[in-house]
């Protein structure tokens, strides 16, 4: 009875259906990650870096300007993603309404129309 049991089951690869990572890092994360990274990078050294009279302080603040931009992007994105991104995506109105169409030439194509497709159907 065991043995026919264990042939009712299939094995399943676990894999499947499981989000793709480098590590602990989400694979939809890397590029947005180096992105910030970067731009916090040349922020705190670029722009600010007459500022700092330290290496070790222009370092410092970078890590922490990329740990804080990293933290707000995986919150904002990270996991349900869709929950965040899709409040920007813009959402049709549905109106109901009729017009009539009306030429600006002021010439009548609708009785042009009617009278030869009643001729040519009669024929």
């Amino acid at each position: 009875m065991s043995q026919e049991r264990e042939q009712d089951f299939r094995p399943v690869n676990q894999v499947l259906g499981s989000q793709p990572s480098l590590g602990p890092i989400p694979a939809d994360q890397i590029l947005p990650w180096t992105v910030i990274a970067l731009a916090s990078y040349f922020i705190v050294n670029g722009v600010f870096g007459g500022l700092f009279q330290e290496e070790f302080q222009k370092w410092l603040w970078t890590i922490l300007m990329t740990g804080w931009g990293i933290g707000t992007w995986w919150i904002l994105t990270g996991g349900r993603s869709w929950s965040f991104l899709s409040k920007f995506i813009g959402v049709p109105a549905w109106t109901r309404g009729f017009a009539r169409y009306q030429s600006l030439l002021e010439v009548n194509h609708e009785a042009k129309n009617r009278k030869t497709k009643r001729r040519r159907r009669r024929k």
